[in-house]
């Protein structure tokens, strides 16, 4: 198991996530798609995460004299362990969220960056939804969540697929109560739309799943597939 300190550093939370998608990368490959971070510093970062077993060498070539490595995600060692979880503090905490929400920050900043943009074109949605959910319902939630995507993740690269990225995150809302009587059906401006999915800021995009998603507390990379510390589980 990986600590949190080293997977949720930004540059390597970005070198962990390229990889994700059952992908081989060579330094060269995986340079050019963080362009912005200095080759030296990237390097580093790299063998960082080879010492810590995150990442493995599968293949070595001779390009002009230098020796080229592959590199796959090893995804059962890019995982912070339940008992890592339970040590962290308050702050701990809010750290590895802020270094998760940085990490879509920055993968939103470049879909923007690409110029034509098209949410609905793109798959591109992120929204927010509140469920009223007892212990069991929840766990059967993750279940379901878990027999949906999984299949999914084990799809492989092929023509006409693309790689996106879904991350999750749960939490607990206001418990003093739904301020709405029971069975009281909501306001007309209030109600659901047709689709039964919460409306996005900027109009209904393409709802989309993912390859996989980041590693984070108390989940595998390949499963729970974000960085979202959440101790109840080790997949989602």
């Amino acid at each position: 198991m990986a600590t949190a300190d080293l997977l949720l550093h930004p540059v390597r939370l970005r070198i962990v996530e390229a990889f994700l998608g059952d992908r081989a990368l060579t330094t060269s490959a995986l340079a050019a798609e963080l362009a912005d971070v200095p080759a030296a510093s990237l390097y580093r970062h790299v063998a960082r995460l080879v010492d810590a077993g995150v990442l493995a060498v599968v293949a070595e070539r001779r390009v002009r004299g230098a020796l080229e490595r592959t590199y796959v995600l090893r995804l059962t060692a890019a995982a912070i362990g339940l008992d890592e979880v339970a040590a962290m503090s308050a702050d701990d905490h809010r750290q590895a969220f802020m270094a998760f929400v940085a990490g879509l920050l920055g993968d939103f900043d470049r879909y923007l960056a690409r110029g034509d943009i098209d949410l609905l074109r793109d798959g591109v949605s992120y929204r927010l939804a509140g469920l009223w959910l007892d212990d069991a319902e929840y766990a059967e939630l993750l279940r379901e969540l878990t027999r949906v995507l999984q299949p999914r993740l084990a799809n492989p690269p092929r023509p006409g697929r693309k790689r996106r990225i879904l991350g999750s995150v749960l939490l607990p809302g206001s418990e003093a109560g739904s301020g709405r009587r029971d069975g009281a059906a909501p306001p007309p401006d209030e109600a659901a739309p047709p689709s039964g999915e919460a409306q996005l800021p900027f109009g209904e995009a393409a709802s989309h799943l993912d390859d996989e998603a980041v590693p984070g507390p108390g989940g595998d990379a390949a499963h729970s597939d974000s960085p979202s510390p959440d101790p109840q589980r080790r997949k989602s």
